[in-house]
């Protein structure tokens, strides 16, 4: 992975422009923790044949951009999921219910409320999942990824869902499915907040880093890379990422219910 600094060296452009290029869509990169931008040798070839059109050609970069996307040498921009919020916010406003309504049955503050349905705060998967459950739903729900079916899910095109600062959930198929396989993300002391539970059964496998996971308060298990976990969704479950890097766990819910 490269600095965007290293890229804009390589490729012979300032920093700004490299931007540029970002805004129009023709690289994507990744971002940090620290939001620091992150771009891969495959961005570097695309910002030089890029960069050769404009200068043998004299193409504006709208127009280079068009047509690479049209000839499917860059992916179109992934899909974004609708916040949580919004999604509350229209089945609120669908059932005609006030904020106090809704907070009075779910025991979340009015202000939290209305700060998650104007994607001012974010909320823990816990509360999200007790919200969602008031609204006959659930958190699969909120990647907005009904009515498709793909085979082929690649990482640009994943359904994401960031909860907490700390918690980033990347779908990774969707429609018409028996399984919820998720991709988790957790940072240091990122977690799931209080106990809850649902519908089925669930299996979870650490990729890398650690994982610390309570079940109905009375079992409790540390698991580190390559370890799995299965048990039921119905025995009221928490977590957390107790160590000092990120920790991306493999979690598959079935059916999805989650």
């Amino acid at each position: 992975m490269l600095r965007i600094s290293e890229v804009a060296r390589r490729v012979g452009i300032s920093s700004s422009a490299l931007r540029a290029w970002e805004a129009l869509g023709l690289v994507v990169p990744h971002r940090t923790a620290s939001r620091y931008r992150l771009f891969t040798e495959r961005d570097v070839r695309l910002l030089q044949r890029a960069i050769f059109l404009r200068r043998a050609r004299g193409m504006n970069p709208a127009a280079i951009v068009h047509i690479l996307k049209r000839q499917g040498i860059v992916s179109p921009p992934p899909e974004i999921a609708t916040s949580p919020g919004q999604r509350f916010r229209r089945l609120r406003i669908r059932r005609k219910l006030s904020l106090a309504q809704v907070a009075k049955a779910t025991g979340v503050s009015v202000g939290f409320l209305s700060a998650i349905e104007r994607g001012q705060m974010r909320s823990s998967v816990a509360t999200l999942r007790r919200i969602a459950r008031f609204y006959r739903t659930n958190i699969l729900s909120l990647f907005e990824a009904a009515g498709e079916n793909p085979r082929l899910v690649r990482p640009r095109q994943r359904k994401i869902l960031e909860t907490t600062a700390g918690v980033r959930m990347e779908l990774l198929a969707w429609g018409n499915t028996a399984m919820e396989p998720h991709l988790f993300r957790i940072k240091p002391n990122g977690g799931s907040g209080e106990s809850y539970a649902h519908e089925g059964e669930e299996f979870l496998h650490i990729l890398r880093g650690e994982f610390e996971i309570w079940l109905n308060n009375s079992e409790h298990y540390r698991l580190k890379t390559g370890d799995s976990l299965y048990f039921e969704s119905s025995t009221p479950h928490r977590w957390r990422n107790p160590g000092r890097t990120e920790t991306w766990l493999l979690w598959v819910n079935t059916p999805p219910t989650f």
